[in-house]
């Protein structure tokens, strides 16, 4: 590892807050450091890009951090990461990616993340998607998330990508089994001419499962996003969807919901809401003293908060 690893590494380590525990941290397609331990076992696999990461039964407050960095263009790193967490854990997982693109030709990174949930076992999932550069190549990112959840189990999903990003088009499959969760809380901001598509397809099918996705959204300059959802009750379960978007300059926001209630046990609510910030909110805010802008960017941050 040179100086510059280095470097690099303990950056990550103070964003992260990276423990003396479980970590996989890759840059540009290679390892740049690991550390497994008695409970969370990281091992690469053979047949292609990627890690098993295996969580032992009944393992509590434990935490494993898989960054990914990209710092060069032209470029596409693809991995393949299954995540075995066993019956009665309860680890939170954090899967912070960034792309610095100073370049003009593209840079992409695609994770495939498999989530494999023992009976009552918990997961926190969060993951953060961020890139810079002011070089003409894009920035893509096109994460992909199956999750399989037995019963008891508890999925809390937690995505943020807060512009810089120039393309990205994020999938989300779920399975959910009996009496198991699945919460999801997406938070996305867009501007210049980025896009953004985000599809989640959920099936509800044990009995008294449940699903709860809440996406929030800001589209700025003549930038534009696709939501989609489709939601499927397939015995006496609960699932709502809700996407709520702020719509500023000349950009899109295209939300498009499904719900199939195949049992009559089921309950499944959609709600969507777009539009632009009210006046009687910048008005408030600027006769305390903000400029328009300044009144604009806390209202944007409270909505995303």
């Amino acid at each position: 590892m040179d100086r510059t690893d280095e470097q690099l590494l303990e950056a990550v380590a103070d964003l992260h807050g990276i423990p003396e525990g479980s970590f996989n941290i890759r840059k540009n397609g290679k390892l740049l450091a690991r550390n497994s331990d008695a409970d969370i076992e990281i091992v690469s696999k053979q047949d292609k890009d990627g890690i098993d990461i295996i969580v032992r039964p009944g393992v509590k407050n434990k935490s494993v951090h898989i960054p990914v960095l990209l710092t060069v263009g032209d470029f596409h790193d693809t991995v393949y990461n299954d995540f075995f967490i066993g019956e009665d854990a309860d680890v939170t997982i954090i899967a912070g990616c960034g792309i610095h693109n100073a370049t003009c030709a593209d840079a992409e990174h695609d994770g495939i993340h498999t989530f494999h949930l023992a009976k009552n076992a918990k997961v926190r999932y969060v993951e953060k998607h961020y890139a810079s550069g002011e070089g003409g190549g894009k920035k893509i990112f096109d994460p992909v998330t199956k999750i399989f959840l037995k019963e008891g189990a508890c999925f809390v999903m937690e995505s943020t990508q807060l512009g810089g990003v120039t393309y990205t088009d994020r999938k989300t499959y779920a399975t959910v089994g009996k009496k198991a969760q699945l919460i999801v809380k997406e938070k996305i901001l867009t501007e210049g001419t980025e896009k953004a598509i985000t599809d989640f397809r959920v099936k509800l099918l044990g009995k008294n499962s449940r699903a709860d996705i809440v996406s929030r959204s800001v589209a700025k300059g003549n930038s534009s996003q696709f939501f989609r959802s489709d939601m499927i009750g397939k015995n006496e379960c609960f699932g709502h969807v809700e996407c709520d978007g702020i719509l500023l300059d000349g950009a899109r926001i295209v939300s498009t919901p499904k719900i199939d209630a195949v049992s009559p046990e089921a309950s499944l609510v959609h709600e969507a809401a777009v539009g632009k910030i009210a006046g009687e909110q910048l008005l408030k805010l600027m006769s305390l003293g903000l400029s328009e802008q300044e009144a604009e960017n806390a209202i944007i941050q409270g909505f995303l908060n």
